[in-house]
């Protein structure tokens, strides 16, 4: 089994050059060419002609499964999860913190060439408490590892390198790599995070730096090539 992976924060579709460009973001993802894709702050009017995500989604042949965490006027901000293969299981982790902007991860398993795959896409708090909170609750998501493959991906937020959130991911996904990928036009912090077990599954993580990818958001995409024997 072999599938190609991004997580990337699309900041509202908002690019470093304060214009707002949904299209443009489409334009990256289809650079990209993934198979999954895990999305943060996306914004959504849904039944509108101006349906941001249906336009992604008609521009990458995926279908979304919707991650909001909240509501802003007639539009719906949050997460989403654009797939493929449609998921044979997907759950909703409440993730948020008292005092702070709502926080989800989507849970999602899939069944490909004979393989079980559980994907946790989400994006965590800006606040320290906040995410060690958020990582404790999402790492008995991985314990039972009774999958083929599992991964977290999202924009953890997390830049402390030594910090309680990442060694306590470092170990359930031991010996996993990271790049920078914040900001997007000089990239100096890893906020975005593809998490893989088992570990020789990943065969190459990178940033996408695309001239367009550096422009269309805060966040450079960060893909991971998967290949499963």
């Amino acid at each position: 089994m072999k599938l190609k992976l991004v997580t990337w924060n699309v900041h509202r579709y908002v690019g470093g050059d304060g214009v707002a460009s949904h299209r443009r973001c489409a334009e990256v993802l289809r650079e990209i060419d993934a198979d999954i894709i895990a999305l943060q702050e996306v914004e959504t009017h849904p039944g509108e002609a101006r349906d941001a995500l249906a336009y992604l989604c008609a521009e990458t042949g995926c279908q979304a499964a919707d991650g909001t965490t909240m509501a802003l006027g007639d539009a719906r901000f949050g997460n989403a999860l654009l797939t493929r293969t449609p998921p044979r299981e997907l759950r909703r982790h409440d993730l948020s913190f008292p005092g702070r902007e709502p926080r989800l991860a989507l849970d999602a398993v899939f069944y490909i060439e004979g393989h079980s795959l559980q994907l946790i896409a989400t994006h965590l708090g800006l606040r320290p408490a906040e995410r060690r909170a958020q990582v404790q609750q999402l790492v008995p998501l991985f314990e039972k590892r009774h999958h083929s493959l599992e991964i977290l991906a999202g924009d953890l937020n997390e830049w402390f390198l030594w910090g309680r959130p990442l060694r306590a991911l470092h170990r359930v996904f031991p010996g996993t790599p990271h790049r920078r990928t914040w900001p997007a036009s000089l990239p100096l912090l890893s906020l975005d995070r593809i998490w893989v077990h088992p570990r020789p599954a990943l065969r190459r993580l990178h940033a996408h730096r695309s001239p367009l990818a550096r422009v269309a958001s805060d966040h450079l995409p960060l893909v991971a090539e998967i290949e499963l024997a």
